[in-house]
């Protein structure tokens, strides 16, 4: 397996971790009949974030911003992989990512300004660069 592929499956069980360090303390936090429910904001009486801690809702947000740069990751990892445009540089982006989207879990948890966006960036970066390097 490449190293960009390698990258993206860690990426994507990270995603898994997330999954679990979120859903724990919403599921301690609120009641099971609102975490069972069909979550409509009219029955749960709001946004499930509004109604957890501050920490467990950054756990949530943090979760979510994965979801939408896996999407951008994943397209760079299979254009890489297909266009067999992998190198040294492009392998180094990829780690980079992974590495950026697990600092980024507790410097969003703990509330670090401005070093979580200075972090969000670095991952969020490394792919269109991944796509410039396989277009060039």
């Amino acid at each position: 397996m490449t190293p960009e592929l390698t990258a993206l499956a860690l990426a994507a069980m990270l995603q898994v971790l997330q999954f679990v360090l979120m859903a724990v303390p919403t599921n301690i936090e609120l009641p099971k009949g609102k975490t069972l429910s069909p979550r409509d904001r009219k029955r749960l009486g709001g946004d499930i974030q509004d109604q957890v801690s501050d920490k467990t809702a950054r756990l949530i947000r943090a979760w979510e911003n994965h979801f939408e740069s896996l999407a951008l990751f994943t397209i760079a990892v299979i254009v890489v992989s297909l266009a067999n445009a992998n190198t040294a540089f492009t392998a180094t982006c990829a780690w980079t990512y992974l590495t950026s989207r697990i600092l980024y879990i507790p410097a969003y948890y703990f509330g670090l300004t401005p070093w979580r966006s200075l972090i969000w960036f670095v991952g969020f970066l490394a792919a269109p660069c991944m796509l410039i390097a396989a277009l060039l």
